[in-house]
């Protein structure tokens, strides 16, 4: 008997450089889901423009910010910037940026 499986693919992976479609701000992807993994109270009010549960959603650090935010794979494209993000947290996450876009710190050093 065949297992099916639902594969999603995503378009971003962790340490790449966004750009926010709607709300014109830069980031970097610190995580992926591949479909919403959030509340509905908080998709009712923070998703205006109801992006589909059912794709990838990454979180992503805002560059110039404290903050980091949650966004559906339709409102990102790729920074063509390629500069560093200036954010308190990059370096929890990651240990270098080469070549537009951050290195993941290997988690077993």
């Amino acid at each position: 008997m065949a297992t099916v499986t639902n594969i999603t693919k995503v378009k971003f992976s962790v340490g790449e450089l966004v750009h926010h479609r709607l709300f014109d701000y830069r980031g970097v992807i610190v995580d992926v889901d591949h479909k919403f993994q959030g509340t509905e109270e908080w998709y009712e009010a923070v998703a205006k423009s109801r992006p589909p549960k059912n794709k990838p959603w990454y979180h992503v650090l805002v560059h110039d910010s404290d903050h980091s935010t949650y966004v559906a794979e339709q409102n990102l494209e790729p920074d063509d910037v390629l500069e560093p993000i200036n954010h308190p947290l990059v370096e929890h996450f990651f240990s270098n940026f080469e070549q537009g876009r951050y290195v993941r710190i290997d988690p077993d050093n």
